[in-house]
């Protein structure tokens, strides 16, 4: 079986680079089986093989400490077991998130994946990378709503867990733990999800501020009763959705009363604040402005430019953010005032635009002032860990990849503490 898959010619193997690593073989399966018939086939090798969707957060953790095989998810695009009626689907771990997000249009359904470059970024990548966009406050994570999973495991076995049924819970919590493990414990090639119905009306607004009315506009768009879907304040990140200036982003979201009268209350209240305008993008201006935001998320703007993800408290977002534009003074950074992440880009990786001489890379200024922060994504010339100082947890971890993977056969090295 594994001699009859495609394989990739030596000049398009350059684009799976990770590190200073290149593959030998790309294989792209066309259905689970064969998915897992790589893997026994590599186990049985003791090669090393790294699972690839659309390569939109690869760089969200470290090189592999070996790399033989790509296993292109590219061709695991079935829909499954879609009925509208039901609010649930199946789906193959390739299909791009854009092609998902259209199949589920038409019937006024949603996942809310949020992630960047949809075109090109897949469902089982989305999952593996454990992303979590910032509308999960409002409708929750993409693990949250996963209710099953197929999984081929590091010996070739494939599992199922959970199923197409929400109130099915024979297995349902086990494939959440694959979400997150940046295939390190199994390739996903099936999820099943519960969707949600979509909403009716999406509006955003763009509220530019002076820097001496930060904290007022903060704290009053912090208490609105009708809270917005998405709260933002925007430090840099030009591309994504201008003006240059600081400002604040509220995305709104439901019936057309319900956005009507959260955009007079926010308006009202940015107004009590000082600050003198709010834009209003509508319909598929507000979706366009929004996913070019998520694109800047994992956007790389140099090749030495990293952006890091940190989370936290919402009440605290905006402060932790400040300190480190204080710290950083050409630091971009986005302070999600819903769910409390911090997001920071910085250009240059040395330490050279720090005020803090004793701290010699940027990582470890940033690290010092949110604590635990992960990058989002990195370009080819930055020099950085993916995770910082291993969590209190590493010990279980590093049992459960010896459990799951005793040979290290999927992505070695990629996680925290090099497991």
């Amino acid at each position: 079986m594994i001699a009859k898959l495609p394989r990739a010619r030596r000049t398009k193997l350059d684009a799976y680079a990770l590190g200073a690593l290149l593959p030998s073989r790309l294989l792209e399966p066309v259905d689970a089986e064969q998915a897992a018939a790589v893997l026994r086939a590599a186990h049985d090798a003791g090669e090393a093989v790294v699972v690839y969707g659309g390569g939109t957060l690869q760089r969200s953790s470290n090189a592999p400490s070996r790399y033989d095989i790509v296993l292109s998810t590219k061709r695991l695009t079935a829909l499954y077991d879609y009925d509208p009626r039901d609010l649930t689907i199946g789906i193959g771990a390739g299909m791009t998130v854009a092609t998902l997000n259209a199949a589920l249009a038409e019937h006024g359904q949603f996942i809310p994946l949020d992630v960047p470059f949809p075109s090109r970024a897949t469902v089982g990548g989305t999952l593996a990378a454990g992303w979590a966009g910032p509308r999960r406050a409002a409708y929750g994570r993409a693990r949250d709503l996963l209710i099953g999973a197929t999984v081929a495991l590091a010996d070739g076995t494939l599992v199922k867990t959970g199923g197409m049924v929400v109130k099915n819970v024979t297995g349902y919590d086990m494939g959440k733990l694959y979400v997150g493990s940046h295939g390190t414990l199994g390739a996903i090639v099936r999820a099943n999800f519960k969707l949600l119905p979509a909403p009716a009306t999406r509006r955003m607004a763009i509220a530019p501020f002076d820097e001496e009315l930060r904290a007022r506009a903060v704290a009053h768009a912090g208490a609105l009763a009708l809270e917005p879907v998405v709260l933002l304040a925007v430090d840099g990140f030009r591309e994504a959705v201008p003006p240059a200036r600081s400002r604040l982003i509220a995305l709104l979201e439901g019936s057309e009363p319900v956005v009507e009268r959260a955009t007079r209350e926010l308006r009202s209240a940015l107004g009590a604040a000082g600050v003198a305008e709010t834009r209003l993008l509508d319909g598929p201006d507000a979706t366009r402005a929004f996913q070019s935001l998520l694109d800047a998320y994992a956007g790389i703007e140099s090749d030495d430019s990293v952006t890091f993800v940190a989370r936290g408290l919402p009440s605290d977002a905006a402060l932790r953010a400040q300190h480190v534009r204080a710290a950083l003074p050409r630091a971009e950074t986005i302070a999600d005032l819903r769910t409390g992440d911090v997001i920071v880009r910085v250009r240059d990786t040395s330490g050279a635009g720090s005020n803090d001489t004793a701290v010699p890379s940027i990582d470890r200024v940033v690290r010092r002032l949110l604590g635990r922060a992960t990058v989002v994504c990195a370009g080819s010339t930055a020099r950085v860990d993916a995770w910082g100082e291993p969590p209190s947890t590493i010990a279980t971890m590093r049992e459960l990849k010896t459990a799951f993977d005793p040979r290290g056969v999927l992505a070695p090295g990629r996680f925290a503490g090099g497991i």
